[in-house]
């Protein structure tokens, strides 16, 4: 009813959305506001909403699929007129999309894929960002036994990473050049349950593990810190960007971190939910495609950003960006990083 108003008013007085997109509120809903690289997002998204004159208000589900359910409804109650929301559970968040659908309100899908035509997708190219963890490990390391430290079993990044990975390494795998000795969820996305399944792994191989590839850096920095206790140091990829794995990187125990400027999938979140919530069809949204790769086939609207692989080589990018200090960055790295001379 709001955005049909809305766009009344649009038609009668002449006005663009984005003219008539200022003073809305817009709700984030955040599955699990611990993990590092959400407050970087969250700053991103605050700064482009009041740049645009509109409010940020935000909920921290707690990593609990339940408690994302009431947070939306307080969202939508505290006046909300579009929705910001990083999914804990692609299946269990449905109903907050009804009750927003219900309530005219836009929604938007950040980072992690909400199968429903109603939300908008925003996120990076995640089977893109498998791909270059497992290429950028693969070329240090390109045979032996490999493990796989998966994130949460209920967000679909975690099957679009793997997709990526198997692309790379699938057909060394069928010709025997790789073993995945060991490949396994992580709940929550947690460095914890990355460290038990690291170890896990080294337990049942005789610590004969020569590469992993994890699907985040906090995951990354729980099974270095497994390797690291049994004095193992092997090529391991993560992403996120995270400011911990980018000083592993200059140290040599992090071979790749895939850097997705959370600083812009944070900007286009919130100029996405304002357009919308102005009035803006998703299909008008300016860069938006069709997609439909999830696992219901939904279409969808969506925008596919493009991440940046991270290396001892790279590393001069995100100094140069200011997502990160030359001092932090360099702080005991290893010979041979152009950055950090």
């Amino acid at each position: 009813m709001r955005n049909a108003l809305i766009a009344a008013v649009i038609a009668a007085a002449g006005f663009s959305s984005a003219a008539l997109a200022e003073g809305l509120t817009v709700g984030v809903s955040w599955s699990n506001f611990q993990e590092e690289r959400w407050k970087t997002d969250e700053a991103a998204i605050k700064a482009a909403l009041e740049a645009a004159g509109n409010t940020y208000i935000s909920a921290d589900a707690q990593a609990s699929a339940a408690k994302q359910l009431t947070d939306v409804e307080a969202l939508i109650a505290q006046g909300a007129n579009a929705l910001i929301i990083l999914a804990m559970d692609k299946d269990a968040i449905g109903p907050a999309v009804d009750k927003a659908a219900a309530e005219g309100i836009p929604v938007v899908g950040y980072d992690r894929l909400i199968e429903d035509s109603r939300a908008f997708y925003l996120t990076f190219d995640n089977k893109g960002v498998g791909k270059i963890i497992a290429e950028t490990v693969k070329a240090v390391q390109p045979e032996g036994n490999y493990a796989i430290i998966k994130g949460d079993p209920g967000d679909p990044n975690a099957t679009f990473l793997l997709e990526g990975m198997m692309e790379v390494i699938g057909p060394d795998v069928e010709a025997g050049k790789i073993k995945i000795v060991g490949e396994a969820f992580s709940e929550g996305w947690k460095p914890d349950a990355a460290q038990a399944n690291m170890e896990q792994f080294l337990t049942a191989n005789n610590n004969e593990i020569d590469a992993v590839l994890a699907q985040n850096d906090g995951m990354a920095g729980g099974a270095i810190a497994a390797l690291s206790a049994q004095g193992m140091n092997v090529p391991i990829g993560g992403q996120d960007g995270d400011l911990a794995a980018l000083n592993r990187v200059a140290r040599g125990t992090q071979t790749v971190s895939v850097w997705k400027d959370s600083r812009q999938l944070g900007k286009a979140a919130a100029e996405i939910a304002s357009a919308l919530a102005g009035g803006t069809a998703m299909e008008a949204v300016e860069g938006a495609t069709k997609w439909s790769g999830g696992d219901k086939g939904v279409e969808m609207s969506a925008i596919f950003l493009q991440p940046t692989p991270i290396t001892k080589d790279t590393l001069n990018l995100v100094i140069d960006a200011g997502h990160i200090s030359k001092e932090q960055a360099c702080e005991g790295a290893a010979e041979g990083v152009a950055a950090c001379q």
